[in-house]
């Protein structure tokens, strides 16, 4: 949904929270610097799917008009020092589908328009491969850096800068991706726009009775519809947490699990249907794993290049100038306003 005053609110409230818990010696710290990484493409169609918004013109333009606000009310409440966009690169799927051909079936979209399968396109598609391109365009006039690298996905590019890239900052992750749960920690935690909450440590386990060490084996045995990974029959999240206590405390192995069902064989299904499936199990693990994205030197490198080097300075006349011919100056109340609450911080920033 469109940000309002409640989701910057309830950021506030968690902001707040969070420093105090820093100041007497609990999660994060405040004197680290704080990054924002978004996952794009999820932060996108979550608007472009939920906001109806029409230009004068007639035309859709949710997309872009909600990921500007949702973005930039996360930036005005977190006032974080960096502010990383993320988005899967061309190829990024094929890593996975040398695991299971299946996966993400059913997301296979053509991303280019061109004559030879232009028909094909639904008034949907189209609109909003539009309004994905007009939205790179409009990054490049705000001080925020973006990302998609070549055969990676966004997740493991989000995974690496939050875990590597930025191991000594503040990382908080703006994205409705349950999987992205597995990597918090004591400097990485999860903003969900959806939800309006934040995650830490020990919010994951409050949520779902199980660690965010061991949140990967829970998303392994459940699966994940959106990307079409199938879960193993019968393994809901109470089965799961009944049946594998430890998942709610330090990180276990893998093979831990397969050891627990086959000493208890006959005592629940479950454990006979994890045993029975445990190739599809470790096929899971792999497709869903981020603690280790294992990209490629070169990809590593462009990493660090970007954020290396200067952040882009806020081009408030460009970005006005799009947004006038995109007729969208009124979707955002006080423009100037607006850029300035959001983005002076992000401006003002010299990287050490």
């Amino acid at each position: 949904m469109t940000p309002d005053a409640n989701d910057v609110f309830s950021i506030w409230e968690n902001l707040k929270a969070e420093k105090k818990a820093a100041q007497e010696g609990g999660l994060g710290s405040v004197t680290k610097k704080t990054v924002l990484i978004v996952d794009g493409m999820n932060t996108f169609l979550r608007c472009f799917m939920a906001i109806p918004t029409m230009n004068i013109d007639g035309l859709h333009t949710g997309g872009i008009s909600g990921f500007l606000k949702s973005v930039g009310s996360a930036i005005k409440a977190y006032q974080p020092d960096r502010c990383v966009i993320v988005f899967d690169g061309h190829g990024g799927s094929y890593k996975r589908r040398k695991i299971y051909s299946e996966y993400k079936a059913h997301k296979r979209t053509k991303i280019r328009l061109n004559r030879i399968y232009e028909e094909n396109l639904t008034d949907e598609d189209i609109s909003m491969q539009k309004q994905l391109q007009r939205l790179v365009a409009y990054m490049q006039s705000l001080p925020v850096n973006m990302l998609a690298l070549e055969n990676v996905e966004a997740d493991d590019t989000i995974a690496y800068l939050a875990l590597d890239t930025f191991k000594d900052w503040n990382s908080i992750i703006m994205s409705a991706d349950k999987d992205f749960l597995q990597i918090v920690n004591d400097h990485v935690q999860v903003w969900s726009p959806t939800k309006k909450r934040l995650y830490g440590p020990q919010d994951v386990v409050n949520e779902y009775g199980i660690s965010s060490e061991n949140f990967v084996y829970f998303r392994t045995l459940d699966g994940d519809t959106s990307d079409n990974i199938p879960g193993v029959r019968g393994c809901g999240l109470k089965t799961i947490v009944k049946a594998f206590p430890m998942l709610s405390g330090p990180r276990i192995e893998l093979s831990a699990i397969k050891d627990l069902a086959t000493e208890n064989s006959g005592k629940l299904k479950v454990y006979d249907t994890i045993v029975e499936s445990w190739q599809d199990v470790e096929r899971n693990y792999a497709l869903m794993q981020l603690t280790d994205t294992a990209l490629t030197t070169i990809a590593q490198l462009h990493v660090n290049e970007v954020i290396s080097n200067p952040i882009p300075k806020l081009n408030k006349f460009e970005l006005i100038k799009q947004m006038s011919s995109d007729n969208l100056t009124n979707t955002i109340y006080n423009l100037q306003g607006w850029m300035n609450e959001c983005f002076s911080k992000l401006n003002s920033f010299v990287r050490d």
